[in-house]
């Protein structure tokens, strides 16, 4: 991919993780912040906006990195296993791990006595049926092969990126960091065949 698609695929997915991270940092804290919005206090409400900005561009910057280290591991995985079948199927044993730690380790770590598992299990079946249907989109975009391995990205790399909020497991933090990492890994995965031009590929 020429250097110009890099720096255009890099400038876009920092702008939509800014934008995604300012609106959602005003809809988590909207019980806070509709005060500022009703009076009209320009100053506040810019200052949060700017800090949100730059929360999201932090964001979108560990998306990208694991982006970009995802595409070398999955090289590596094709060279190692030799076959797609073979690659997707390890892949797929990690994603159940995963799925598992998500729900049991949190709670094991977290939860006071007393506490449902649903939350839990709630957040993980969400992460895991967004990264379902970008699979899905990934595999019409380009072939059947592509869903394993997006689906991987999508749901264990995003968790691995969610880590430092999965540790202090507060609720505004674990979404405010989650859905823009979702989105961001979502766009840059979608975007990809169309700034190399290539289809057809499996990942």
């Amino acid at each position: 991919m020429k250097s110009r698609n890099w720096v255009r695929l890099f400038l876009s997915t920092l702008f939509i993780g800014g934008i995604v991270t300012i609106l959602l940092g005003f809809i988590l804290k909207w019980s806070e912040y509709k005060e500022l919005f009703i009076t009209m206090n320009v100053t506040e409400i810019l200052s949060i906006a700017f800090w949100l900005l730059g929360l999201g561009c932090i964001f979108s910057i560990i998306s990208q990195m694991g982006f970009f280290a995802y595409l070398t591991v999955h090289r590596f995985g094709l060279g190692i296993f030799k076959t797609v079948t073979l690659w997707n199927g390890a892949q797929i044993i990690l994603i159940i791990f995963v799925f598992f730690d998500l729900i049991y380790l949190r709670y094991k770590f977290f939860a006071e006595s007393g506490d449902s598992i649903f939350p839990y299990i709630l957040l993980t079946v969400f992460t895991f049926l967004f990264s379902c249907v970008v699979a899905y989109m990934k595999k019409s975009q380009t072939n059947k092969a592509a869903f394993v391995p997006a689906l991987f990205f999508m749901f264990v790399i995003t968790t691995i990126e969610w880590f430092p909020a999965l540790r202090v497991n507060e609720a505004d933090w674990l979404y405010l960091m989650l859905i823009p990492l979702l989105i961001c890994n979502a766009y840059q995965l979608l975007i990809l065949p169309k700034l190399t031009g290539e289809k057809n590929k499996n990942a």
